[in-house]
């Protein structure tokens, strides 16, 4: 494993990844120009107060890809809990126009696509933690 992309934290060494993925409520293609802009400063803000890195992210109009890092002691479901809920209020203040696009009061649709990313196949994993009492 390359030592770069560990993360030194006080109680654990981790290189903890995951891939999201969600769509806009009723797939409507909202997430252009001014607001595509600000969610992804948002989401970063977001990043920093929760205590996770967001290593990469793409902005598409109607479905965003988030790639973040994480502690171990925080669940994916509290990352994307967190991306989802504070940015789709926050842009519900700050751009009331697009409330008229959707109906029902929500920016998201509630499912996520979540995928986890390592440095290592699972296949090479397997064969390690086989290999350990051969050892």
């Amino acid at each position: 494993m390359i030592k770069k992309q560990l993360i030194h934290a006080r109680t654990a060494v981790y290189n903890v990844n995951y891939h999201f993925v969600w769509c806009v409520k009723y797939r409507r293609k909202v997430l252009v120009d001014e607001i595509d802009k600000r969610l992804k400063e948002i989401f970063y803000e977001i990043a920093i107060k929760k205590g996770f890195i967001i290593k990469s992210m793409e902005i598409m109009p109607g479905h965003v890809h988030v790639f973040a890092s994480a502690h171990p002691k925080l669940a994916p479901g509290y990352l994307y809990k967190m991306l989802k809920g504070i940015s789709g209020r926050l842009l519900f203040i700050k751009f009331p126009e697009i409330k008229s696009k959707l109906w029902g009061g929500h920016l998201w649709n509630p499912a996520t696509y979540t995928e986890t990313i390592g440095h290592v196949s699972e296949e090479t994993i397997l064969r390690y933690i086989e290999d350990q009492k051969s050892k």
